[in-house]
């Protein structure tokens, strides 16, 4: 059941990236009075010239940025106008400790603060269909469940402030490690001579399957990359979870060889598709399986321009760039 409106429940939206934009599309079919700042100007009704102006305007504040650097940016530049009525929730994938740093300085000012990453892409927010994790104090969440519920379809409490961030990092690395897998499978399967669209039928009914396949097998398949969740911001999120183990002394293999995956991905100029495109070093995507026969190892698929990466025998090439042993 959703939760009544707040009394003064004017909401500032800080980064109208392809989630942000959504989410106030939903505030304002919801009738919420929205507030906007993005770092570029847009073109936006109430949209204010810095995250103070939207402190100012609003009683709770919705970020969606890029990273922890701009977090603790916007953070800080509002922290001036925020009051103990203030409510400030973050959005954004960064690490816990980021989260934390963040939370001190909107607590400084006896303002509450959550920790509310999500998941979901960029049709779930137009649907109102995210699912946020949530860090921090449950009454708070009771205060701001009815803002969230806009754009959400399932609220999971996860525990402390940076517990969310971790979380969601976590289930990145599931996610990023699955398609990498993947593409190994569909690789295998390429070279011996297997109709590709079979995967599918084959996994209807086997454990391996999962919603992450689901998802981007199709796409991997036709070639097409448009980015629901784009390589650039994986590889950021990766390179959060290694940060976070190394800080625990703990190893992770497989996300370090995703990293270095992507890092040579990101090379190749393929930053703003979609994570999948990895399975492009391979060879294998957007062929028509009943038209062509797999590519040789080092050779280029027919009718594959130059210019796209030959498939390769193996990538620890390429996932040397990173490696997990020190």
């Amino acid at each position: 059941m959703t939760a009544e409106k707040p009394v003064n429940s004017a909401v500032g939206v800080i980064g109208l990236g392809i989630i942000g934009s959504r989410v106030v599309s939903n505030l304002r079919r919801a009738g919420y009075p929205v507030w906007l700042w993005n770092r570029t100007v847009r073109p936006e009704p109430n949209f204010l010239s810095s995250p103070a102006e939207v402190a100012e305007a609003s009683r709770f504040i919705q970020i969606f940025v890029s990273n922890g650097e701009a977090l603790i940016s916007v953070v800080r530049n509002m922290a001036p106008a925020l009051t103990p009525a203030h409510v400030v929730i973050n959005h954004a994938t960064v690490s816990p400790a980021e989260t934390l740093e963040a939370a001190e300085i909107v607590k400084d000012r006896q303002a509450s603060f959550l920790d509310a990453p999500f998941t979901g892409s960029r049709d779930a927010a137009g649907r109102g269909e995210l699912i946020y994790y949530i860090g921090g104090d449950e009454e708070v969440l009771q205060t701001v469940r009815p803002v969230l519920e806009v754009a959400a379809k399932q609220i999971l409490h996860i525990g402390a402030i940076g517990h969310a961030s971790a979380m969601k990092v976590a289930t990145n690395v599931i996610s990023a490690t699955q398609i990498a897998a993947l593409a190994e499978a569909l690789a295998l399967l390429d070279r011996h001579g297997v109709d590709l669209s079979k995967l599918s039928l084959a996994l209807e009914n086997n454990a391996a399957r999962s919603g992450v396949i689901d998802m981007k097998l199709p796409g991997i398949l036709s070639g097409d990359f448009e980015p629901r969740f784009s390589l650039k911001n994986m590889f950021k999120d990766i390179q959060i979870a290694l940060a976070m183990a190394e800080d625990k002394d703990v190893e992770l293999p497989s996300a370090s060889a995703f990293a270095g995956m992507a890092m040579a991905g990101l090379q190749r100029g393929w930053g703003e598709e979609d994570f999948s495109v990895l399975s492009r070093f391979y060879g294998y995507t957007g062929r028509n399986p009943q038209n062509s026969e797999p590519a040789p190892c080092g050779e280029l698929p027919s009718g594959e321009s130059p210019s796209d990466p030959a498939p390769v025998k193996s990538l620890a090439n390429l996932w040397g760039l990173l490696s997990w042993k020190k």
